[in-house]
């Protein structure tokens, strides 16, 4: 991976998104009840605490659990929720550890069908369905991961010329489309339950 990101707005944050595995899949793990930017500012905000050039799966997943979540707590705190999402973010490090050998990239890497991707995104931790086809599509639209029906797999995600997610930001402009088309489907979604009552 080496490509430029603009999730973050913010040329440090995205740099590190681009050329990282592990930081995009924290980025995405982050992306909850925050704005996405600050979602996405995340991994370099940690790397930056840890005094590291990148995250490391195998030294999050050793660090102790409360200067973990200390660090993210820190002010400006990474998230929200920074105690919670340090526990996730070190719970995501240890399933790659035990798994992936720490090596964020061997999620994806040399899987040559869409289903097999998408289920091994959901079986990480803290990536239900959604979370995990919209990384999916990420990774086909923006970082060149493209197995054997990715588009289908993603679902709707996967659309081309759409604005529905993180995958489909590439700048100030797709970001804000994205923002009104989630701004619209939560207007829809509220008047439907309205409806319903």
């Amino acid at each position: 991976m080496d490509v430029t990101l603009h999730l973050a707005q913010d040329s440090a944050a995205d740099e590190l998104l681009g050329r990282s595995p592990l930081a995009a899949l924290t980025g995405m793990l982050l992306d909850q009840q925050i704005p996405m930017e600050w979602a996405f500012k995340g991994p370099r905000t940690i790397a930056d605490r840890l005094g590291a050039d990148d995250l490391d799966a195998h030294d999050i997943a050793a660090m102790d659990p409360e200067a973990f979540g200390a660090l993210l707590s820190e002010k400006p705190a990474v998230h929200r929720y920074p105690g919670s999402m340090a526990k996730r973010v070190q719970q995501l490090c240890q399933y790659l550890v035990e798994h992936y050998d720490g090596n964020a990239e061997l999620v994806w890497k040399g899987v040559s069908d869409g289903r097999e991707l998408l289920k091994r995104l959901q079986e990480l931790p803290g990536f239900g369905k959604q979370k995990a086809q919209i990384f999916l599509a990420l990774l086909g639209k923006q970082l060149g991961v493209r197995p054997e029906g990715w588009r289908e797999a993603a679902g709707s995600y996967g659309d081309v010329d759409s604005f529905r997610s993180v995958a489909d930001i590439t700048g100030p402009e797709s970001l804000t489309k994205v923002r009104a088309f989630k701004q619209e489907a939560k207007a829809a979604a509220k008047a439907a339950k309205a409806a319903g009552k």
